[in-house]
């Protein structure tokens, strides 16, 4: 029986490196569910070639036109999630790739919890805003979780189910991003175009601005400490800009275990779906030159401010995180938009962390997805009235 399979946000980059992977072993997977936020002509392209039973595209016109141009297809569309609870009711998927970019991914991740058997999570914001309640759901409903983020799957590998007691320190690498031998006097010259050419890895343009300030690296210490359940102190970032040791775990017996893999997130997707099984992957042969030079090097607070954001992050799940996301998120849309400058991001970003009428969120644990949002609205709108 082939296995059968959701992917939610099936048109963005980890969507489609999923379907990729899926293309190639048909024989064992079945795609029952497709969704995608306004992308209709990459969605409809993955349905003439999948046959899903069930597609979810957020955009009103584009499901409009979809429910047209599929009329004479046996196919469930549906323009948000509510709709398609009730119809997966009381029914497990065998896997879902949750890849909805944004705080937006929440509520798609918690609901999807509840029909999966093994669920993998792409999406910080997630994670960072929601990971008690992702949690709860977890055990709730008996739902294997991976995350797949290079980071986070490698340093999953590593603990191989070791806990805080057994560990010294983990490290993760950063690249450095585009501007890590850039004059710091010439960064008030970045321009948009400049931030998102990201030297090692092809992704969106949000996530290259935040390896570009290292903000990525304070987000994925967040989450590496709520989905491992590990000391924040424990935590460090190291500057390798090659790319190739994605994280390095020290234990309290003396070993230290590094994981390395190509610069493709093909890797822990690949391993996320085919977990404990015999199937191979292709992949670059052991790069040598990498190996004798692999070049860490300590982070220079001077050219990355941002990764002092993680001495404020709470000890406890709170609604802090989501004031970190949000006011960040909005930053980096409004430089993407030319309203403010590069390095008015982590200045911008520190005014609001360090604002009095925020410092109460550290102490409130997030009630459920609605609170969340409704935070994060308003730490937009306090954002951009403090920066235009």
């Amino acid at each position: 029986m082939r296995k059968k399979i959701a992917i939610l946000g099936s048109t963005g980059s980890i969507g489609k490196t999923t379907i990729n992977i899926i293309k190639k072993d048909k024989k064992n997977f079945e795609i029952v569910l497709l969704t995608s936020n306004q992308n209709y002509k990459e969605l409809l392209k993955q349905v003439r070639e999948f046959n899903p039973k069930n597609i979810i595209i957020n955009n009103y016109k584009k499901y409009l036109y979809l429910k047209k141009k599929l009329k004479f297809k046996k196919i469930n569309i549906f323009n948000h999630f509510n709709e398609f609870n009730k119809f997966f009711k009381n029914k497990k998927l065998d896997y879902t790739m949750c890849a909805i970019s944004g705080l937006s991914g929440l509520k798609p991740t918690l609901d999807a919890i509840t029909f999966s058997k093994k669920i993998a999570i792409a999406n910080k914001e997630s994670i960072i805003c929601g990971w008690n309640l992702i949690e709860k759901k977890l055990k709730k409903f008996k739902t294997e979780f991976i995350p797949v983020d290079s980071e986070h799957f490698s340093i999953w590998k590593l603990l191989n189910d070791s806990k805080d007691k057994d560990v010294d320190e983990i490290l993760l690498t950063a690249s450095g991003g585009p501007f890590l031998k850039l004059p710091i006097k010439n960064f008030k010259y970045i321009k948009p175009s400049n931030a998102i050419k990201h030297p090692n890895w092809s992704m969106g343009k949000k996530i290259s601005i935040d390896s570009s300030t290292l903000m990525n690296k304070v987000f994925e210490v967040i989450e590496a400490k709520k989905i491992f359940n590990i000391n924040l102190d424990k935590f460090k970032v190291v500057i390798h800009p090659k790319s190739y040791v994605h994280a390095i775990v020290k234990f309290n017996n003396g070993l230290t275990k590094i994981l390395i893999h190509d610069t493709n997130m093909k890797i822990p997707i690949f391993n996320s779906i085919y977990k404990d099984s015999n199937k191979h992957i292709k992949s670059n042969k052991l790069n040598f030159s990498y190996l004798n030079n692999l070049d860490f090097k300590k982070v220079d607070l001077k050219r990355f401010p941002a990764i002092n954001f993680v001495k404020k992050i709470p000890k406890n799940n709170s609604l802090f995180e989501t004031i970190i996301v949000s006011s960040n998120d909005e930053l980096v849309n409004m430089f993407l938009d030319n309203k403010i400058k590069y390095k008015d991001i982590v200045k911008n970003l520190k005014k609001i962390i360090n604002s009095n009428q925020f410092h109460k969120y550290k102490r409130i644990i997030p009630k459920n997805f609605k609170q969340i949002f409704k935070l994060s609205e308003y730490v937009r709108l306090k954002t951009r009235s403090l920066s235009i």
